[in-house]
């Protein structure tokens, strides 16, 4: 039976929690002061240790080195308040949870069903470390780049707590990937991950896709629906494209992440969630506030552990190890493997890769399809999407000193358009972004001046 210390200094508080404790299937043992705990610890080891900082004999983070001292003790942080403050000071500490006075029974609970011991999360951390001195990979990420192993680092260190982390990182660089990784590596594991692209949702039904809805809340809502937040209970959600949220509901999901609670489109009940909350962006976190596409008090609220993923062309060492890795995924999809010419890699690795991992994939299929033995020769390769032609000369732009950011980028994608002959999946591919983003920010450019560049009739047309 599992073991848990119960270190607070509040007589009644402690005694109730530790009822509710016992009723999880544990065996419980509490003190009320540094010394206590201390003799505790002596006496046995736990597998968690719920701690209160404030203690009448000294500060809690004591103990913490004392605990920590205890390979399988999992530590938890028991604070008044939840805040930014609370989530880095656990995040600093090595506290694998924080819960929140007054607690409720949902939230105990959901920490107690997550107790797995240190020792084992690092298992399984070293276990994929080996897979990357061997193989080249780190899980579904592949790279053994100088960039990449910092990735792989940040992933490892934040995997085992549960504070919020974004994820930057060029469109197709590999970010729900990262996403998946950390909750993989994580005490939530066992429960759901749920990956929402913002920018693929209409703004009109984003809330209801999020947080869920009544019956009888709109037209067409002929029964309850749960929406993500329920849905991903104990697990973890990844929100792609947070930027792409409109600015009413970043206030809801400010919420959320400050109480743990929400309501449904046309609820009056307030829904508790135990959810850990990965978020991305392919923009500039600064310049998204500065524009306008982010509030900045959620970026901080999001931004507890950032991990910057980058770009293919970052780390050119990495690709012909990718490009081998989708090949031998398509062969073995296909029932016939095939290689690389040795000038084939060398192409690859000397491209630029506006697309990042995305596009080089799609350019590894073409290749295996227009193989006609098994060797992948130069030319099965397609002209590679998003190399302007050598003569084709860039349109000018017009930036000053002060013009504000949404102005710089408003200019840049209208240019990169009109480059490409408003062909709209290379200009995407080249800015870095999604097709979807793409066409909001023209429907965007159009609604304000009418721009015969981004007129809603020419959205239709993909080329």
């Amino acid at each position: 039976m599992p073991h848990a210390l119960l270190v607070d200094d509040d007589a009644d508080a402690a005694e109730t929690m530790a009822m509710l404790i016992a009723s999880e299937g544990f065996t419980v043992a509490t003190a009320g002061t540094l010394r206590d705990a201390r003799r505790q610890l002596a006496l046995q080891e736990p597998d968690i240790v719920l701690l209160d900082l404030m203690l009448p004999d000294g500060s809690g983070m004591e103990l913490f080195q004392d605990a920590k001292a205890l390979p399988n003790a999992e530590l938890v942080l028991i604070t008044g308040h939840a805040s930014l403050d609370t989530s880095i000071q656990a995040l600093r500490l090595g506290a694998a949870d924080y819960l929140v006075k007054p607690m409720s029974l949902k939230q105990l609970q959901g920490v107690l069903s997550r107790v797995t011991r240190p020792s084992a999360l690092k298992a399984a951390s070293n276990d994929l470390e080996a897979q990357l001195e061997s193989e080249g990979h780190f899980g579904a990420l592949w790279g053994r780049s100088a960039p990449m192993r910092r990735v792989y680092q940040q992933i490892a260190r934040v995997a085992a707590t549960s504070v919020s982390v974004f994820i930057t990182g060029e469109s197709g660089s590999g970010k729900e990937i990262v996403a998946r990784t950390v909750h993989d590596l994580s005490r939530r594991r066992a429960k759901p991950f749920f990956a929402v692209n913002c920018g693929a949702i209409s703004p009109h039904l984003i809330e209801s896709e999020i947080f869920g809805h009544e019956k009888g809340s709109f037209t067409g809502a002929d029964r309850q629906h749960l929406g993500f937040f329920e849905r991903t209970n104990g697990g973890t959600l990844f929100l792609d494209e947070v930027t792409e949220m409109p600015l009413d509901l970043q206030v809801k999901l400010l919420r959320v992440l400050e109480t743990g609670t929400f309501m449904r489109v046309g609820g009056t009940q307030v829904q508790e969630t135990d959810v850990r909350l990965i978020a991305a962006t392919n923009r500039p976190p600064m310049q998204a506030v500065a524009s306008g596409k982010l509030r900045e008090d959620l970026l901080y609220r999001l931004n507890v552990f950032p991990i910057h993923l980058p770009a293919l062309r970052d780390r050119a060492e990495d690709v012909p190890l990718i490009a081998r890795h989708f090949l031998d995924q398509i062969g073995e999809r296909e029932g016939a493997n095939k290689r690389f010419a040795p000038e084939v890699l060398a192409r690859l690795g000397g491209y630029r890769w506006a697309g990042n991992v995305r596009e080089l994939r799609n350019v590894v299929y073409r290749a295996y399809v227009m193989a006609a033995g098994e060797t992948i020769v130069d030319d099965c390769l397609p002209e590679l999407p998003g190399a302007a032609p050598a003569s084709s000369a860039a349109p000018m732009l017009s930036i000053r000193v002060g013009m504000p950011l949404a102005e710089v980028e408003r200019q840049l994608t209208l240019a990169t358009l009109e480059h490409f002959g408003r062909h709209k999946e290379k200009t995407a591919a080249t800015l870095g972004i999604s097709l979807k983003t793409l066409y909001n920010r023209l429907k965007e450019y159009a609604s304000e001046d009418g721009d015969p560049v981004s007129e809603p009739g020419a959205l239709d047309e993909v080329r």
